[in-house]
């Protein structure tokens, strides 16, 4: 990866003592079933944020402004459980000195990894995980760190709450939690469902968010595209009453499976991972535009000439 800081943001904001935020990097592919590519779904990620507007509409804030720090890729890949192994231990070493930290995969099974590490550092966690397929796998083709078991661990050991599911096996039912699965073809008809998902997290969420999730005409690229999905602006308004009313310590992004004719997949992974460091440092970030116009208004005055007869 060329990319020297996140987005290509200014090392005033890049470097790992001030910065709030932490970017791990994972481009792993291991054992993914159907279409290879998503172990360059971080560098595609990367390159196309350095493209992108850092000013957010929205928000109206400028979230890289609070520091972001790129880590160096995790390259391990000698086996399934080796990368879970380095995942779980780089993002606990981030989580341990009080960063903010996001991840970008690769594939799902990473997730093992993180979800891990955000297990053993805040209590009562709920994971939210925003998919189209279950991943409820205790093991797959020899390993129970396959991406088809993405969230077996989480299943069993933390508050897992699964939106947008539309694709599974027979034998995931078996372990699925069906009071806490919002299935795609359900939230199509019902309008309480974000606010129904919300009730049931706890305070503590880690959002873990398999692009698939998106319906395939906006996000074609990735291994297992599936008919049904959400779409963009559903997604933010989910996504931003999480970051409200939700205590929000962490996340990942996952399966970009870039493409060299569409880039579109790429930016919209790019603008996505913004947006939720947006949503969550959105109270920081006002207080700090507040803070520096209160800074100029004070030297405004501070340079004022008054004269005698002004009094």
């Amino acid at each position: 990866m060329n990319t020297k800081t996140y987005a290509g943001i200014s090392e005033e904001y890049s470097k790992l003592e001030q910065a709030k935020i932490v970017l791990i990097p994972v481009p792993y592919d291991g054992t993914s079933t159907w279409q290879k590519g998503s172990d360059k779904g971080p560098e595609a990620f990367l390159n196309a944020s350095e493209n992108m507007e850092l000013y957010d509409i929205e928000t109206e804030t400028e979230v890289y402004k609070q520091g972001v720090f790129l880590t160096q890729p995790i390259t391990e890949n000698s086996s399934p459980e080796s990368v879970v192994d380095e995942v779980h231990k780089i993002t606990k070493k981030y989580i341990k000195r009080n960063k903010f930290v996001t991840l970008f995969g690769g594939e799902h099974s990473i997730s093992i990894g993180s979800i891990r590490a955000f297990n053993e550092c805040f209590n009562n966690l709920t994971v939210l995980q925003i998919d189209a397929h279950a991943d409820l796998r205790e093991s797959y083709q020899g390993s129970k760190c396959n991406h088809a078991c993405a969230v077996y661990e989480a299943s069993q050991t933390t508050n897992l709450i699964q939106v947008g599911i539309r694709s599974m096996d027979a034998i995931e039912k078996t372990v699925m939690d069906e009071d806490k699965v919002y299935f795609a073809h359900e939230m199509a008809l019902d309008d309480t469902w974000m606010d129904s998902a919300i009730d049931q997290m706890t305070d503590n969420v880690f959002i873990t968010f398999d692009l698939d999730a998106l319906d395939p005409s906006i996000m074609p690229s990735t291994g297992t595209p599936e008919p049904g999905g959400l779409f963009w602006y559903e997604t933010l308004e989910f996504l931003k009453k999480v970051f409200l009313e939700k205590n929000v310590v962490g996340f990942d992004i996952v399966e970009l499976c870039p493409n060299k004719i569409d880039k579109s997949s790429d930016f919209l992974a790019a603008k996505l991972y913004y947006k939720m460091i947006s949503y969550k440092f959105e109270d920081e970030n006002i207080d700090d535009m507040y803070d520096n116009l209160f800074e100029i208004q004070d030297k405004k005055v501070a340079n004022l000439k008054f004269e005698d007869d002004d009094y």
